[in-house]
């Protein structure tokens, strides 16, 4: 299977540096204080696509306040929209590879059932997957450039099919009848052969290869293990994947699909995220996790040594992407205090060109903070990663309150790319420190399965105990320490607030789980493939392990919290639906403590529309501008206790 282009999309890393006296110095130093409307006019880019004729590339963009896609000289210049939508959000997929036709996709404010949609030659835009309630996936293109590929779960709401079809008359046409329950995870480029994977349990899952034409089915790991397809071959003879048989972390493998042998090709101190070979097999690109920083290596697929790429003086490519004939490459270029731009190369000319430049012009870069990974010791002495962020107006003569952020999942990872919210929580003086909690991804897999059927216990420890070190900072005011967090991140802030209620002085929960037993019994059809993952994971809502299940769903612990807390909502949302954060928020109030809740009727899981972005995030400031710095706080015996719903026009 051929894609127009390697996308290898990625979170910006930045490496940890060393506090020297020069960012001494500047921590102190006055810095101009930004509205939410400046932190939020930074666009955010996505995509890249080359053309047949490489002369433009087609992206996503948010400038206009929702993703919407636009074309764009290979050169730089200005962004043409191809889509003007002020309601839903449309992302660029990828160029037609024989005609400026262009594949987008979009789904229903938020709720996850994606179509796939064709932008014709005339202008006209065509939904191509119109069955309603059904989720479709672009898969990428055939060698011959005549069929798409794609996966649907138009004939098992459970399970995704793999299906081609034809861009001339857009008629499809099934691959592959997925009736195992396994996840499709590539093609070779005949047609013959079928990545497949089996979840096993959220870190193992087992790796198999169909044969199409011997409707033969062979396993490719021996043991239990991380396991994830990469790429086939152009010539069809080998199949590369990533496994962590063996080892804390997971190398790149090999697998002759005639001869069966298997050979190491790539390994690394830390984990291989995945690989990719271009169009015509000229380059193969690693991409590695490496403590919480981002390392790309394009190398020379017949040397297998990488070449030269270009410097960006300190910040991090965090993503590449190839033209057809292998002569161009797109970059996204970004750290902690920068967002990311994108870059194209001509491979053979050196030449370069910078595409987007997406910081807002009123904000100063030098009043962004570079986020730096440090490390401090659990209860029990495991070491915990973290990502730190320090206000530069912070000192021992200027101590600032801080928040605890705690990463989605289980099983995410807090990395240093840019975050609008956490720099503008930080420019408004407020320390973040984001948690890297046992169970957490990217630190080896002992770490990654230390939280199993063990979330709320000894996960919140870890972040109590970063709320520890926090307090121990010259810089911060360790009697104004918070916490906050996203879906798995909501749930632990709702956890702190019922199970330590006492250890944070506030929360702010945004979309979290709070029943775990509704949760896991209402998960998407779709998802069915690690279901039973999840329920190794977290429990089994069917089975004794509800008992757990209760005992750490906050919902039924409600009369113990102590402390003001806002809720943040999508009503789209079809993971953490609407009514665990109506639930939570009814219960708190009922002891008479501060909550605020804002429900977006037009947000799904995370909030996509610049508007809403910008309400939510002034929402949080504004909470914890009154409860956690004490400004402008109610008088003695006031409760601020209200709900705001919100709904884009």
């Amino acid at each position: 299977m051929r894609s127009n282009i390697l996308i290898l999309t990625m979170l910006v890393f930045l490496s940890a540096c060393k506090e020297d006296k020069a960012e001494g110095e500047l921590a102190q130093r006055e810095v101009q204080l930004y509205s939410i409307e400046q932190f939020m006019d930074n666009e955010a880019v996505g995509g890249g696509s080359f053309s047949m004729d490489n002369s433009k590339l087609l992206l996503s963009s948010n400038r206009t306040g929702i993703y919407n896609v636009y074309t764009v000289s290979t050169k730089g210049g200005e962004m043409t929209p191809i889509t003007q939508s002020d309601t839903t959000s449309y992302y660029a997929n990828s160029y037609f590879p024989e005609d400026n036709r262009m594949l987008l996709s979009a789904d229903g404010n938020g709720d996850e059932i994606d179509h796939l949609y064709v932008r014709e030659l005339d202008g006209s835009i065509k939904d191509i997957t119109p069955d309603e309630g059904v989720k479709s996936d672009f898969y990428g293109w055939s060698q011959d450039n005549k069929y798409l590929y794609y996966g649907s779960n138009k004939r098992d709401r459970r399970f995704f099919d793999v299906y081609k079809m034809s861009i001339d008359d857009y008629s499809s046409e099934m691959l592959y009848q997925n009736n195992d329950g396994m996840d499709f995870s590539g093609m070779s480029d005949d047609e013959n052969y079928f990545a497949l994977s089996k979840t096993v349990n959220t870190n193992d899952s087992d790796l198999f290869v169909y044969n199409a034409t011997t409707k033969e089915t062979a396993k490719i790991n021996t043991n239990l293990s991380a396991n994830s397809a990469q790429e086939f071959s152009k010539d069809n003879g080998t199949f590369y994947y990533t496994t962590d048989d063996g080892s804390e972390f997971a190398y790149l493998m090999s697998y002759n699909l005639n001869t069966k042998e298997k050979t190491k090709v790539i390994e690394k101190a830390w984990d291989i995220l995945g690989s990719g070979l271009t169009s015509n097999g000229k380059y193969m690109v690693i991409y590695v996790n490496e403590d919480g920083k981002n390392a790309i290596d394009v190398l020379d697929a017949q040397t297998m040594k990488p070449i030269e790429l270009p410097n960006f003086d300190g910040k991090s490519i965090t993503s590449v992407g190839f033209s057809d004939d292998e002569r161009w490459m797109r970059m996204y270029v970004g750290g902690s205090n920068s967002p990311s731009d994108m870059y194209t190369y001509n491979l053979e000319t050196k030449e370069q060109n910078r595409i987007t430049n997406v910081l807002n012009d009123d904000i100063n870069p030098k009043d962004l903070v570079t986020a730096k990974v440090v490390r401090f010791k659990s209860f029990d002495g495991v070491e915990i990663p973290a990502i730190y962020y320090l206000p530069h107006q912070a000192s021992e003569d200027n101590k600032v309150p801080a928040m605890v952020w705690v990463h989605g999942g289980p099983g995410g990872q807090t990395r240093q790319n840019f975050s609008s919210l956490i720099q503008y929580m930080v420019n408004q003086g407020y320390a973040v420190l984001a948690v890297n909690n046992r169970g957490s991804s990217g630190y080896g897999k002992t770490f990654y399965q230390m939280d199993d059927k063990n979330h709320g216990e000894k996960d919140l420890q870890d972040c109590v105990e970063g709320k520890n070190w926090l307090a121990t900072q010259a810089e911060i005011d360790g009697d104004k320490i918070g916490i906050i967090g996203g879906s798995y991140g909501g749930y632990m802030t709702m956890a702190a607030l019922t199970y330590t209620p006492e250890e944070f002085d506030v929360g702010v929960n945004l979309f979290g789980v709070t029943n775990w037993m509704r949760t896991l019994k209402s998960i998407p059809p779709y998802w069915e493939s690690f279901r039973e993952a999840l329920y190794k994971e977290l429990g089994d809502p069917f089975s004794a392990d509800s008992v757990r299940l209760k005992r750490i769903s906050p919902l039924f612990h409600t009369h113990k919290v102590t402390k003001p807390l806002i809720v943040l909502q999508g009503a789209q949302d079809p993971r953490v639906l609407q009514v665990e954060s109506d639930e939570i928020v009814d219960g708190v109030r009922q002891n008479g403590v501060p909550v605020e809740y804002v429900l977006f009727e037009d947000e799904g899981h995370g909030f996509v529309k610049k508007e809403n972005q910008i309400e939510a995030y002034s929402k949080i400031i504004e909470f914890l501008d009154i409860h956690l710095k004490k400004e402008n706080a109610p008088i003695d015996g006031e409760i601020k206790s209200e709900t705001i719903q919100s709904k884009s026009e």
